[in-house]
C-alpha cells in the first residue's frame, strides 16, 4: 500500500513524499468505499426504538459531491433539534416512573421525527453522488464527450444546488 501511494505521488514535491515515506507501515489503513443503495433508506429503518443512525452509517457516499461531512453536520443539527424539543417538554406523570416512561416515549418520537426529516435528503445525496461518480468515471469517448461538453455546466449547477440546504436552526434556550 505504501509503495502504491508513493507511485501515485511521484510528481509531488519531495516534502509531501517524505511524509508518506516516514509513515510507519502499521499506521496505514485502507478500506473500500461503502455504497448504500437508496432503496435501503426507502425500505429500511433509520431509527428503531431509542436508537438511530447518523453520518456515514446513514449515508455513505463516494466523494463526488463533496457533501459527506456536510450531510453529517446536517444530521447533527437536525438530531440535536429533535432531541432538544423532546427534552424541553415537561412530563405529565405524577410519579418518577411515569415521568421516565413519558421521557422515553418523547425520545423515541424525536428519533422518528429525525429519521423522517433526513430520509429523503440522504436518498437524494446518495443517488446524485453515485450518478455524478459514474458520469465522471466515463469510460468511453462518447460518455467523456457528453460529460465535458454538455453535462459539465449542469453538474456544476447541481453541486451548488445540493450544497445550498437549510437544515434549520438550533435554539439556544
Amino acid at each position: 500500500m505504501k509503495q502504491w501511494v508513493l507511485q501515485k505521488l511521484e510528481k509531488m514535491p519531495s516534502n509531501v513524499r517524505a511524509v508518506i515515506e516516514k509513515t510507519e507501515l502499521d499506521s496505514i489503513f485502507s478500506w473500500p468505499l461503502k455504497y448504500r443503495s437508496p432503496w435501503e433508506l426507502i425500505r429500511g429503518n433509520i431509527s428503531k426504538g431509542d436508537v438511530c443512525v447518523a453520518g456515514d452509517a446513514l449515508h455513505p457516499m463516494p466523494p463526488d459531491l463533496g457533501q459527506g461531512v456536510c450531510c453529517a453536520l446536517e444530521d447533527g443539527v437536525v438530531l440535536a433539534r429533535c432531541l432538544a424539543e423532546a427534552f424541553s417538554k415537561k412530563g405529565r406523570g405524577n410519579e418518577k416512573e411515569d415521568e421516565e416512561k413519558e421521557q422515553y416515549r418523547r425520545i423515541v418520537a424525536a428519533l422518528k421525527k429525525y429519521a423522517n426529516e433526513r430520509r429523503w435528503r440522504c436518498i437524494d445525496l446518495i443517488t446524485t453522488s453515485y450518478v455524478v461518480g459514474v458520469i465522471q468515471e466515463g469510460g468511453s469517448k462518447l460518455i467523456n464527450s457528453l460529460r465535458d461538453e454538455i453535462l459539465a455546466p449542469f453538474l456544476a449547477g447541481l453541486l451548488l444546488i445540493k450544497s445550498d440546504f437549510d437544515c434549520g436552526k438550533l435554539n439556544s434556550s
